[in-house]
């Protein structure tokens, strides 16, 4: 049932737990529901925020318009991609035969882990690496969501989206998606109208593990496991993460705060030799990604902090609400440690995380 509510507070809505208020908060259940309430938007909703679960979102204000959130649910499977044409085809020919994919159509308002949980005890692979992060099913697709050498634009097969401002109904092929590092044409401003409503994921039956990033490979061997099943690889990375990572239940983050920088390799030669051993990974023979949480840590800022916000004292990736901060404390924090990073390293960080 959508919900239509006017001065809401936004508190439960964004995993920081900072107070901020909307004019007008729309809920919708149904993509019939998305295109009534479109249909009562007018002058004074031109300000629009499509919002998911809140946890790449940092309110340093209140809202002065109308926020559309997303509570559609529901995950089907819809067969495999023998079955469709293919995601570049643009002749109606069909995709090659392929019996060890299925294609899973989610709603975007499902939470994105319990998306995980359902591949894995179903047996279709693709997701395990994605585990317990954090938000919806929409936003995954909005901001290729990674970790642990995968991204969610390998398993992405179509985006499908409704034009907030005209009713418009469309379907995204991955390709026409745009995805790179953390971005995706829904993240431009000439595509910001966009509002996901269903994603199909294209999973295999086969399990191919990816143990190679991180510490997976050497936490799994000292439980024993040579070669581990998806669950006791998605367990292994959900308690890696737990011991890293704060609960948002508990102390309010929006998890990684920054984006890894990317840096040309001329320039990655010239800090290497300042710092011996520093940690990096090949992106391509011209760029090199170095991690932001290790530069943040470098300028000392790890477990430090500014005034009630602070560095997450295992994770110098994530800034954490310390209790009663506000957004712009948040901002504030944020902003001093590009500076110090930028001063340090000659590299300036950009922040992942949406600020209003």
């Amino acid at each position: 049932m959508m919900k239509d509510l006017r001065n809401h507070s936004l508190l439960h809505n964004n995993t920081f737990a900072i107070e901020g208020r909307c004019r007008r908060f729309v809920e919708f259940e149904t993509k019939e529901e998305l295109l009534q309430a479109i249909g009562t938007l007018g002058d004074d909703d031109r300000r629009l925020m499509i919002l998911g679960a809140g946890s790449n979102l940092l309110l340093t204000k209140d809202f002065e318009g109308t926020v559309l959130h997303s509570a559609i649910g529901g995950m089907q499977l819809v067969g495999d991609t023998a079955m469709q044409p293919a995601a570049d085809a643009t002749d109606g020919t069909q995709a090659a035969a392929a019996s060890d994919e299925i294609l899973l159509r989610c709603g975007s308002g499902e939470k994105w882990d319990d998306v995980v949980a359902h591949c894995v005890a179903n047996g279709w692979y693709g997701a395990e690496n994605l585990t317990l992060i954090p938000g919806d099913v929409g936003a995954s697709a909005v901001q290729n969501i990674g970790a642990y050498g995968a991204e969610v634009k390998d398993i992405i097969w179509r985006v499908e989206a409704v034009d907030v401002h005209t009713g418009e109904e469309r379907s995204f092929d991955v390709a026409e998606c745009q995805y790179a590092y953390r971005n995706s044409i829904f993240k431009r401003a000439d595509h910001r109208q966009w509002l996901i409503t269903y994603v199909t994921y294209r999973l295999s039956k086969r399990f191919e593990p990816r143990l190679d990033y991180g510490n997976i490979r050497s936490e799994l061997q000292r439980r024993g496991i040579d070669s581990p099943t998806a669950a006791q690889l998605r367990q292994c990375i959900i308690d890696i993460r737990r011991a890293k990572l704060p609960d948002p239940e508990v102390t309010g983050n929006a998890g990684s705060f920054f984006m890894n920088p990317v840096v040309g390799r001329e320039k990655f030669v010239s800090l290497e030799q300042q710092y011996p051993g520093m940690p990096h990974y090949e992106v391509s023979p011209t760029e090199v990604k170095i991690p932001a949480g290790w530069m943040i840590e470098q300028c000392g800022w790890k477990g430090k902090a500014l005034g009630r916000a602070g560095v997450h004292d295992k994770q110098a990736l994530v800034l954490v609400n310390r209790g009663g901060a506000t957004g712009s404390e948040v901002l504030q924090l944020c902003q001093t440690i590009i500076s110090d990073v930028e001063k340090k390293f000659g590299v300036t960080l950009r922040p992942e995380v949406n600020i209003y």
